[in-house]
């Protein structure tokens, strides 16, 4: 499963595209997950123009990066909201990558409770039909209130259409879900196309997401978990350290690389 390790540059949040191009590259990354989301990290948006789409093409080419997704994460319970997905469609497709990822909620501080999925699906229904319409895949990420594990995206990609599968965040499902990554994978693991790969440390709603290895997680379980399942899509790493976040560049690249240092050594 090497090859399908990729960088999602959320991590280097605070930082540049091209910091995080060349960090990643720099560690063994082939693969990138590019973020978009709306009130956080924006690395790529949907009003970037035809010459700053081109430019950041050429920068993923100097450094022989392969885009597998966009990380367009919206509050989809609002009509901005929906509006910004609709548009982050064109991104993938200008970035010709499968994946559209997105949570139902804010990127952080989430705080909507969905109490009818029926309004909900109307909501996505438009993204949807465009997704259709451009042959891209919606994720929604187990993050937040209302569907913060495998099995609650689970039933809501049932109930609504195969455009729709999960982003699987094995960080988040402790973080928002008080759950271990382990049963909850493995039950949800024919809906799952995308993972993010995130470690984490200490209770299970203390933010503290470290470098992959660092952590609690047993990945060794994990990955054993993805081969009986027979996982074939991005599996995007993802570090958001503490609530401090990182030094400086320096720091984020060492655990970029030791992330990917880790990751050969149990993958090999």
């Amino acid at each position: 499963m090497i090859n399908n390790l990729a960088i999602n540059t959320n991590t280097y949040h605070g930082f540049t595209l091209e910091n995080a191009v060349q960090g990643a590259s720099e560690a063994g990354f082939k693969q990138i997950e590019l973020a978009g989301a709306k009130d956080h990290t924006n690395h790529v948006h949907p009003n970037m123009t035809k010459e700053q789409i081109s430019e950041i093409k050429s920068l993923l080419h100097h450094y022989g990066m392969n885009c597998v997704g966009i990380g367009a994460h919206s509050n989809v319970m609002e009509e901005a909201g929906i509006a910004y997905l609709l548009a982050s469609i064109d991104l993938a497709v200008a970035f010709d990558c499968p994946y559209i990822v997105t949570a139902t909620g804010d990127s952080h501080g989430d705080t909507d409770i969905v109490e009818d999925e029926s309004l909900l699906a109307e909501k996505l229904a438009p993204v949807l039909d465009k997704c259709e319409k451009l042959n891209k895949t919606l994720l929604i990420e187990t993050h937040g209130n209302n569907y913060a594990t495998g099995k609650a995206v689970k039933k809501l990609a049932k109930s609504l259409n195969d455009r729709v599968k999960i982003n699987y965040d094995t960080g988040n499902v402790i973080f928002y879900g008080n759950t271990l990554p382990y049963d909850d994978l493995a039950q949800s693991i024919d809906y799952i196309e995308f993972i993010h790969l995130k470690d984490k440390l200490g209770v299970y709603n203390e933010w503290n997401f470290p470098a992959i290895g660092d952590g609690d997680i047993d990945f060794h379980k994990i990955f054993t978990i993805l081969e009986e399942g027979k996982y074939k899509g991005p599996i995007s790493v993802e570090i958001e350290f503490t609530p401090s976040g990182p030094n400086d560049l320096e720091e984020v690249n060492h655990f970029v690389k030791r992330s990917f240092n880790y990751l050969s050594t149990i993958l090999d």
